[in-house]
């Protein structure tokens, strides 16, 4: 390698910084698509499960208790809800710390679908607490 070509000590360093700051931040999307898949799943698996349970109860099954299903839905579909806006949180705080190193894009598609699918799950949730009471 000639001696222009070569690249000094500094720039060196700079090049890997700014390549461990794109990996973090891969690290990091790939962090918040497993919270929206894990999340996800919670929230279908709730809405299935109330909508079999009132189905159930609406052909006649005595179950323990009349609230179940809506127990039972709302209990996953909150959770599901409530673990998808913290890994929604715990995303925004480290991109909000890796923007003190560099510049980083904050709004991510994979942000936006958890903000998306954050405020349908608490829809969801409140659609299925109205019908309760």
């Amino acid at each position: 390698m000639s001696a222009q070509g070569a690249k000094s000590a500094n720039e060196l360093a700079e090049d890997r910084t700014d390549l461990a700051v794109v990996r973090t931040v891969m690290a990091a999307d790939r962090s918040l698509m497993a919270w929206i898949r894990t999340a996800l799943s919670m929230i279908s698996f709730g809405f299935t499960m109330y909508k079999l349970l009132e189905g159930f109860q609406e052909k006649g099954l005595a179950l323990p208790n009349v609230n179940s299903p809506k127990r039972v839905g709302l209990f996953l579909i909150g959770l599901g809800t409530v673990s998808l806006v913290m890994g929604t949180v715990q995303f925004w705080l480290t991109l909000k710390d890796l923007c003190q190193l560099q510049r980083v894009q904050v709004w991510r598609s994979t942000f936006v679908i958890a903000l998306i699918m954050s405020v349908a799950g608490l829809f969801l949730f409140f659609g299925i607490v109205s019908r309760t009471f």
